[in-house]
């Protein structure tokens, strides 16, 4: 069996020479190119353009909905229209994250609320424990006679603790 075409064969990509040759593949490309767009616009529901430039001063352009419209939409940073529905999908999504954070919020500030009171509460009854036990509150507010109390209290604490260590020891 003979082959007719030599198939897909990788060709060098230079500039052609031949002004007619070079016309005529421009053609084909660029109505290939327009309905490969068109095709992805109607398929996937976006807003596309393309503008090419031909070296002959000439340029073309396709878009969907319009070349302008789109070139607008993209300068001025609107966002694009939506007509699949993925924007309301996002949306919900963006929207259902939202609020669990929210709730999430709620629990640990209702947390911090419980934490504020319990201090409060031991705070309460730190003061409570310093009025009853004296020797517990801050030294510098203590009197002289009560600062002499404690020091001969610690150093009758420490004969006590020493005596105990030496019998444990023996």
């Amino acid at each position: 069996m003979d082959r007719k075409s030599k198939g897909h064969q990788k060709i060098e990509m230079i500039k052609m020479s031949n002004e007619i040759n070079l016309q005529v593949t421009f053609s084909k490309r660029r109505a290939g190119l327009f309905k490969k767009a068109s095709e992805r616009s109607t398929l996937c529901g976006v807003d596309i353009a393309i503008i090419i430039f031909f070296p002959r001063k000439k340029d073309f352009s396709f878009g969907h909905p319009c070349v302008e419209k789109v070139i607008e939409d993209f300068i001025c940073g609107n966002p694009p229209r939506d007509t699949s529905g993925a924007m309301t999908l996002i949306e919900v999504h963006r929207n259902s994250r939202i609020h669990e954070l929210n709730m999430i919020l709620t629990r640990v500030m209702n947390q911090l609320e419980i934490e504020k009171n319990r201090n409060a509460e031991l705070k309460e009854i730190q003061k409570i424990c310093e009025s009853k036990c004296w020797w517990m509150g801050p030294k510098q507010e203590m009197r002289f006679s009560q600062l002499e109390h404690l020091k001969t209290s610690l150093e009758e604490l420490k004969k006590k603790v020493t005596k105990e260590a030496e019998m444990i020891i023996i």
